[in-house]
């Protein structure tokens, strides 16, 4: 397919080939072999004219923008070329040619073409989520139990585990790979119905040479044609669409542990990434800026694929039309998005030294739950609560809670008697505040870790 420049720079030309002009054309003349061989089979069509019909289906024999041009006036891609294909049979086999797309109907060639390409695109995606979970499965596994700022609101919140957090980075991918697969397994369908989708012209052959038809191309066989019937079909292009705004998400986490004031986390840097045309000094997330450009645009796409669903009668005006050329920017985006942040993460710099300054900048202010959570134990909930607003307003660059709270206690008969120092003092250590953090993250990495395993077992994409 062609694409703008702009477009180009948020994906990925894996993607574009693979829905490449000629990928599509060529998918068309799959679906056309495969139904000439499956007619022969069931004798309604002469064994040497499916091998004529089979033998010229191949894109690079054909002029191909000039089937596109054609498709314009005749209204669908499929009829310029069935009448490229049956000229080209003719030339070798005239009696060949009265037998080419026999029984069936533009639509069927186009979606069952999409079908095809749309499996080479999942295969795509599905090896893209395969890498990206691996760094992210070895980034939590790492960084499991350090301390890391969360934040709330877009402020700092609690001290929690940049293994925890990249945790939840990896669970929406493994999910979003789990369900793609779910629905790809209903959604790929072939689509064969005829004029009207119930395969009239074939009689009662009809539903044998549909069989062998999908049989070929490794497709499911659908219950019956789904000319204007598009749910599982719109199901996965949301699922794809999920996933975008899921790396969406984890692009944003990225920027901002990026930015220069917090300087958590890099991107790989050198040979000209991430630099600035006027300030030398600069080291932009471009991974993340692709990944969230990409991600951005893919709300729009699933919206127009909502909004073509309600097709009239057997054949759809204009919103099956719309759909076709919605559907691949789904997979544009998502695939763009991918291998942005893989090339993020696969050199990612992780400064540990940076994060814990972050923290200790802070004062001791992200530890005032927990120590009020002590606190309400000897003088009651409300009390310690109150007493913790008042000290953290006080709290600030020249004095520390821990400080603040250590002279109160001591300066407090009541106080001095039930706590413990060293254990309040315990408290304001961010390796043992991110404790909470890394015991659930290895307990949901453990489950991570056995489901993407049992995905990395199974290739449900490959023919």
């Amino acid at each position: 397919m062609s694409v703008s420049i702009f477009d180009s720079f948020l994906t990925t030309p894996d993607m574009i080939a693979a829905f490449d002009d000629a990928a599509v054309v060529q998918a068309m003349f799959a679906f056309e072999a495969a139904l000439a061989r499956a007619q022969a089979a069931e004798g309604l069509v002469p064994s040497g004219a499916a091998a004529a019909i089979a033998g010229v289906c191949n894109a690079q024999l054909y002029d191909i923008p000039s089937i596109i041009y054609a498709a314009r006036r005749a209204g669908s891609l499929a009829i310029p070329l069935v009448k490229e294909l049956t000229r080209t049979v003719g030339l070798y086999d005239a009696e060949a040619a009265r037998h080419v797309h026999w029984g069936s109907t533009s639509q069927d060639v186009v979606d069952t073409a999409m079908v095809l390409v749309t499996r080479e695109a999942l295969q795509l995606l599905d090896d893209g989520l395969h890498e990206l979970s691996g760094h992210l499965l070895a980034l939590a596994e790492s960084h499991v139990a350090t301390p890391a700022l969360a934040r709330t609101l877009m402020q700092p919140a609690q001290v929690t585990s940049l293994g925890f957090k990249a945790a939840g980075w990896l669970a929406p991918l493994v999910r979003a790979r789990k369900q793609l697969r779910a629905a790809a397994a209903r959604a790929l369908q072939l689509q064969l119905g005829g004029a009207v989708g119930t395969l009239s012209v074939m009689g009662e052959q009809g539903a044998a040479v549909a069989e062998r038809v999908a049989r070929e191309l490794c497709l499911k066989r659908a219950d019956a044609a789904w000319h204007t019937q598009r749910d599982e079909w719109v199901r996965l292009g949301m699922e794809v669409a999920v996933l975008a705004g899921s790396l969406g998400k984890l692009a944003t986490d990225l920027s901002l542990m990026a930015q220069g004031e917090v300087a958590e986390l890099a991107e790989p840097s050198g040979n000209g990434r991430g630099g600035s045309s006027a300030m030398p000094h600069k080291r932009n997330p471009v991974s993340a800026m692709i990944a969230l450009a990409a991600a951005r645009r893919t709300p729009q796409h699933a919206a127009a694929l909502l909004a073509c669903m309600g097709q009239e009668h057997e054949r759809g005006l204009g919103n099956w039309q719309a759909e076709l050329a919605e559907w691949p920017n789904l997979f544009l985006s998502a695939h763009g998005a991918l291998r942005a942040l893989n090339d993020a993460f696969a050199g990612l710099k992780v400064d540990t030294s940076r994060m814990l300054r972050n923290i200790e900048a802070l004062h001791g202010l992200v530890f005032a739950e927990s120590a009020s959570s002590y606190l309400a134990a000897t003088i009651g909930r409300p009390q310690a609560h109150a007493l913790l607003e008042d000290l953290t307003r006080r709290a600030g660059d020249e004095r520390d809670l821990h400080d603040l709270l250590r002279e109160t206690v001591q300066a407090d008969p009541q106080l001095a008697a039930h706590v413990d120092l060293p254990t309040l003092a315990s408290l304001f250590d961010p390796a043992v505040a991110a404790q909470s953090a890394r015991r659930l993250a290895q307990r949901q990495l453990q489950g991570l870790r056995s489901r993407m395993a049992e995905l990395d077992a199974t290739h449900p994409f490959h023919e």
